[in-house]
C-alpha cells in the first residue's frame, strides 16, 4: 500500500475515534427535557429572577384582588360593561423582564373578556395604536401619552401599574422583594377607583 495512503487511512481512524471519545454517552451530562417529563419542573427556582411562575402569581393575585373591589361588583350588579384599555406595566427593576410583561397584557385581556363584567378593547388594536402615536416620537409606549391613547381608543377605563423591586444582599446571600402594583383609573377624571400591591421574594441562601 501507497505511503500516503497508508498515511490517510491512519490520520481517519484517529479521527473517528476521536470524535467517539468526545461524544456524551447515554445518560452522562445535562439533558434537554419538557415540562411535561419532568414533575415540578416549573417549579423549581434556577436564580432569584423573576420567571413565568413568579409574573403568574402577581397578576393572580391583583387580578383577585380588583374582582373583589367594590367597582367590579358595581359592574356585576348593573351590567354596563364600560370599555377597558389595557397597558403594559412599567419595568422599574433592573432586569430586562419588558418582553415578559409585554406578554403579560394577553394574560390580562384574557382575564378581564372572561369575566364579562366589562368591553375589553383589544391589545393588539391598542399596541397598533400606540405605535401610530409614538411614531413621531421615536419610541414605544409613553405613559405621558395616555390620554391620547384613551381618547382615540374610547376607553372608559384603563388598568395599568407597575413591577419594582427591593434587593438586600449579606455575606454570601441574597434576598429580592418584588412587587407587582396596579392600578384601575377612570379616564374622564383621571381618578384612582382601585389599585392593590402584590408581592413575592425569591433568595439565595447557604445551607
Amino acid at each position: 500500500m501507497p505511503d500516503f495512503i497508508r498515511r490517510s487511512s491512519t490520520s481517519s481512524a484517529a479521527l473517528v475515534a476521536a470524535l467517539v471519545l468526545a461524544a456524551p454517552l447515554p445518560g452522562c451530562g445535562p439533558t434537554y427535557v419538557r415540562g411535561n417529563e419532568v414533575a415540578g419542573l416549573d417549579d423549581q427556582a434556577m436564580s432569584t429572577g423573576l420567571d413565568k411562575r413568579d409574573i403568574d402569581q402577581l397578576l393572580h393575585e391583583n387580578l383577585k384582588a380588583l374582582m373583589a373591589s367594590p367597582v367590579a361588583r358595581q359592574w356585576a350588579a348593573d351590567g354596563s360593561r364600560p370599555t377597558l384599555a389595557i397597558y403594559p406595566l412599567a419595568n422599574e427593576t433592573s432586569e430586562h423582564i419588558d418582553s415578559q410583561l409585554m406578554a403579560l397584557l394577553s394574560d390580562v385581556e384574557t382575564f378581564m373578556v372572561n369575566s364579562q363584567l366589562v368591553t375589553v378593547i383589544s391589545v393588539e388594536r391598542q399596541m397598533q395604536m400606540i405605535g401610530e402615536i409614538e411614531k413621531q416620537h421615536g419610541g414605544g409606549f409613553d405613559p405621558r401619552n395616555v390620554a391620547e391613547y384613551n381618547r382615540q381608543l374610547g376607553a372608559r377605563y384603563y388598568l395599568t401599574g407597575k413591577v419594582f423591586t427591593s434587593d438586600e444582599r449579606a455575606y454570601d446571600e441574597r434576598r429580592v422583594q418584588y412587587f407587582m402594583f396596579m392600578q384601575l383609573i377612570e379616564v374622564a377624571t383621571s381618578a384612582v377607583l382601585w389599585q392593590n400591591k402584590a408581592a413575592f421574594t425569591k433568595a439565595l441562601i447557604q445551607d
